[in-house]
């Protein structure tokens, strides 16, 4: 008989750069980050935190949690503590299979903390792939299909650069381009019939203001772009205003969604129940593993949402998201976009996940279908790996 249950985890912060080519546009960028965000230090590559759990029968799954302060609020460090002093209580000795369990169990021991929470239940099911044999999308629901279209980004830069890079991209084969906006009203309609002009009528924009305005300047802001044929709008306002969502989703056409404002299931509730989104955004932190994703997914789609799910992760959380988009497709209304290949110098897995034409292949194998790069997590690491028995 074979042993499910886990054993041990094992916990390693690591930091990857950016590409020397994302670092120099990004520092040529708004803020020396390539948005309207106003933080006072620029963002110069991926930290995050790598799980590993183990059964006693040495099967591992994979977990992987990108942060960024300004955003996520939480340093790969206190994630870290998160686990290794309260959470490990409520995984240790369970069989992941028993995922909506474990996750009842941190819930109610353990307040907020989504993130933290989100890298273990994430790695729970890629244990519960390799434990079966079968992809995590299998696991998820299905395989809808075998290659997933893109969605490219582009920084706020200047209108040059914008016009450039989304050329760039629509010629390599993408057919959604999410592009950053928010310094002022005049020059966001310049940039979008620039890049409209530019990319044709058929092309997918979406673009994000990272909390640039006030809710009236927003109004303003977003019905000046309406006429490029706009799909969606990200986080106009500031994170904490609701109220200020609500204000500006019900003047506008475009859906809008929140990003730095959402963090648990419960906040996505809240934004739909009061009217300030009409579209989900959704990464691994947001809002918090593979489990809460699903059920936003699936949220959404009740109240005629889209969703989108949208970040920039390293390989093991760009596989895991390969696979959710996979077995949800014809519920996601958009285009994800995962362009950690694109922005970071190394994906610490050792087999290449395959992108081609603005499309991603969704890798095959048990759970998210690729190994962990033991070598370059070493390389990379922040500090020592933390082992929890």
């Amino acid at each position: 008989m074979t042993d499910n249950k886990i054993k041990s985890i094992e916990l390693t912060p690591v930091f990857v750069p950016f590409k020397k080519e994302v670092r120099a546009t990004m520092d040529s960028g708004e803020g020396g980050h390539g948005m309207a965000i106003p933080t006072d230090e620029p963002w110069q590559g991926g930290e995050a935190v790598i799980c590993q759990i183990f059964t006693s029968d040495g099967m591992v799954g994979l977990g992987e949690m990108l942060v960024w302060l300004p955003e996520t609020g939480v340093s790969p460090n206190q994630i870290i503590d998160a686990v290794q002093n309260e959470l490990y209580k409520y995984i240790l000795g369970e069989d992941p299979h028993n995922i909506q369990k474990i996750n009842q169990k941190m819930d109610n021991n353990v307040a907020r903390t989504e993130v933290a929470k989100g890298l273990l239940d994430m790695a729970c099911y890629d244990l519960m792939g390799q434990i079966s044999g079968k992809p995590a999308c299998e696991i998820l629901g299905g395989k809808q299909l075998d290659e997933i279209p893109l969605t490219a980004l582009v920084p706020l830069a200047d209108l040059r650069t914008m016009k450039f890079m989304s050329r760039g991209f629509v010629r390599s084969g993408y057919q959604s381009v999410r592009y950053k906006l928010g310094r002022n009203i005049e020059e966001d309609r310049e940039i979008s019939r620039l890049i409209r002009e530019t990319l044709g009528p058929e092309i997918k924009l979406r673009v994000d203001y990272n909390q640039a305005y006030e809710p009236k300047e927003a109004v303003r802001a977003i019905k000046a772009i309406e006429p490029y044929g706009i799909s969606a709008a990200e986080q106009p306002v500031n994170k904490d205003d609701y109220l200020g969502m609500v204000y500006v989703q019900q003047r506008v056409n475009t859906p809008i969604f929140a990003h730095e404002g959402f963090f648990s299931l419960r906040d996505f509730i809240v934004l739909a129940e009061l009217g300030a989104v009409k579209a989900a955004g959704i990464n691994l932190e947001r809002p918090g593993g593979i489990t809460n994703a699903l059920k936003v997914i699936e949220y959404a789609k009740k109240k005629n949402m889209g969703t989108i799910i949208h970040s920039q992760p390293l390989g093991i959380g760009t596989a895991a998201l390969i696979h959710l988009a996979a077995a949800t497709y014809d519920s996601l209304g958009f285009f994800p976009e995962l362009f950690g290949d694109i922005m970071l110098e190394d994906d610490l897995i050792r087999n290449p996940i395959n992108y081609n034409k603005g499309m991603v292949e969704v890798p095959k194998g048990p759970g998210w279908g690729i190994k962990l790069d033991e070598e370059n997590l070493e390389k990379y690491a922040t500090g020592s790996k933390v082992i929890i028995e």
